[in-house]
Parts: structure tokens; sequence; C-alpha cells
């Protein structure tokens, strides 16, 4: 986070002394040019100053995630922002480049392109906490198949002998193919996976073959009425 972040913030402040540096240059650079500094330039100059912070705070709200993933979902903010902040610039330039434009008419449409882009963020802010929210929910839905799902694959490397390893290899198999999707309902069928599988466990640890082929068996049959639950629950 903080290396990316400070990459970006170091182009931004290079940006924003450049535009700065263009603005307060332009009357020796251009010719019988006469910039008037007055309520009208400074407006547009506060609205475009505070278009380039609010690109960075969305750039510092995107880049502090450790995760990479919602670093992701939160790119759209600062597309959003760095758009804002292009049409913002554009107004602004335009605004101190008009000298008979009144202040209050430079004041409302800074104030009105402030307020979407606010609106805009915000937006895009809401957009990125809720595809994360849906992404956290999927993950907890599907934890219950894959931690199932290793703990068969352990187990088949832990077996004793071929027969139980076939065994084990039964249930990954029924696993892995199954619904990975969980459900409030499911809850009661998938408590009893669990506790055959611990009792696998301790049958496979023991190498007795025979009881392993039994546990298997009801594993099984929980998965298979699990699936059927999935089904009736789409």
């Amino acid at each position: 986070m903080k290396k990316s972040f400070r990459n970006y913030a170091i182009i931004w402040a290079i940006l924003l002394v450049a535009f700065n540096a263009a603005v307060f240059l332009i009357r020796p650079v251009i010719p019988y040019y006469e910039v008037h500094y007055d309520a009208r330039f400074w407006v547009a100059w506060v609205c475009i100053i505070a278009a380039f912070a609010g690109n960075l705070f969305c750039a510092y709200t995107a880049f502090r995630e450790d995760n990479l993933q919602k670093q992701f979902y939160n790119l759209p903010l600062i597309t959003v922002s760095y758009t804002e902040l292009v049409l913002t610039l554009l107004l602004g330039v335009g605004l101190m480049l008009i000298p008979d434009c009144p202040a209050w008419i430079a004041a409302i449409a800074c104030i009105v392109t402030l307020a979407l882009t606010v609106i805009s963020i915000v937006k895009a802010s809401w957009a990125a906490d809720a595809v994360t929210s849906v992404d956290e929910k999927v993950k907890m839905q599907t934890t219950f198949i894959k931690t199932m799902t290793m703990e068969a694959e352990n187990l088949m490397s832990c077996a004793k002998s071929g027969d139980t390893q076939a065994a084990c290899k039964k249930v990954y198999e029924a696993l892995r193919y199954s619904d990975p999707m969980s459900n409030t309902e499911l809850s009661t069928v998938e408590a009893r996976i669990t506790e055959k599988m611990d009792a696998l466990a301790i049958e496979v640890e023991k190498g007795s073959t025979a009881q392993v082929a039994i546990t298997v068996e009801e594993i099984i049959s929980f998965i298979n009425i699990r699936n059927s639950k999935c089904k009736a629950l789409k």
C-alpha cells in the first residue's frame, strides 16, 4: 500500500506544482494577455485545488487496503476522481480565462461541479463496498466445502493402505463435485458431515480399513443429502 500510494502521491504533487506554475506564470508567458487575479479567478483556483485534494483522498482510500483484491475493487474511486479532476480543470481554467465572468456565476458553476464530483465518488465507494461485501459473503459460504475437501485430500495422503486411500478418495471426489455454496438451512447436515469427517480421521490413523469403509459410506450419504437440499434451495 505504502509504495503504491507514495508513487501516486509523487505524480499527483508534480501535476499540482505544474498546474500552479502554469497558472501563475501565464502572464509573462503569453504576450499582451493580462490575468485578473480577482474573485472569479480565486473561486476557480480553489475549486481546482479542492478537486486535486479529493483525487488524492480517493487514491489514499483505494491504496490503504493491504488486500490486492480490495484495492482492485476500489480502483473506480481513482478513475472517477481523475475524470472529475480533468473536468474541473477544464471548467476552472475556462473561468480563469474569461475576464468578464461574474464571480457568483463562477462560484455556482464550481459548487455544482464539486457536488457532482462528491456524488460520483460516493456512488463509486458504495459500489466498491457492495462488491467487497458480496465477495466476503461468497467466501464464507464456500468455506465449508473447501475445508472438507482439503481435509479429505489430507486423509488420502495419510492412508496406510490402498483400500483406505481409495475410500478417502471417494469422499474427496464427492466433496469436490458438490455445490460449494452453503446455506443456513444446511447447517445440520453439514454438522453431521464434519462430525463424520472427524471420525474418519481417527479411523484412518488407526488403520481400521473396515470401519473406514463404513464411515465413508455414511459421509457420502450425508453429502448426497446436502446436495439434494442445495438443489431444492436454489
